[in-house]
C-alpha cells in the first residue's frame, strides 16, 4: 500500500509556482493604419490671396409682372356664359351592384345601420 500512497502523492500533488506570460505587444492594424495616415496628412496651406475664396455676388433678374386682359369684363361674362365639362361623361347608374354578392350600395349601408340581432340563451 504504500507503493500506492507514494504514487497517488505524486500525482496528487500538483506544484503551484507564479508564471508570467509574456507576449509580444499586438497593436491593433487598423488603429495604427489610421494614426500612420493622419500622422502623414499635410493641410494644404491658405492662400495669400483672399479674393479667391470669395465670390462676387450679382442679383437675379427681376421677374415681370403678370400680364391682366386688356377687357376684363368681358372675358368674365365669356367664362360665366360657359358650362363646365366633368371628368365622367356617362350619365350616372341609379345604384351601381357589388359584383361579389349583388347588392347596392344603398342595401349595404341599411345593412351596416341595422341593429344587431342578441343571440337567446336556453
Amino acid at each position: 500500500m504504500s507503493l500506492l500512497r507514494l504514487s497517488a502523492q505524486r500525482v496528487a500533488a500538483p506544484v503551484f509556482a507564479r508564471s508570467f506570460s509574456v507576449s509580444a505587444a499586438r497593436g491593433d492594424l487598423v488603429k495604427d493604419l489610421y494614426v500612420q495616415q493622419l500622422k502623414a496628412y499635410k493641410a494644404p496651406p491658405p492662400s495669400a490671396d483672399a479674393k479667391s475664396a470669395v465670390r462676387s455676388y450679382s442679383a437675379p433678374a427681376v421677374p415681370k409682372a403678370p400680364v391682366l386682359p386688356t377687357d376684363l369684363a368681358s372675358e368674365l361674362s365669356k367664362f360665366d356664359a360657359t358650362e363646365p365639362t366633368l371628368g365622367n361623361n356617362a350619365a350616372p347608374a341609379s345604384a351601381p351592384a357589388d359584383a361579389e354578392s349583388g347588392e347596392t350600395a344603398a342595401d349595404y349601408l341599411k345593412f351596416l345601420e341595422a341593429d344587431i340581432p342578441k343571440a337567446e340563451h336556453h
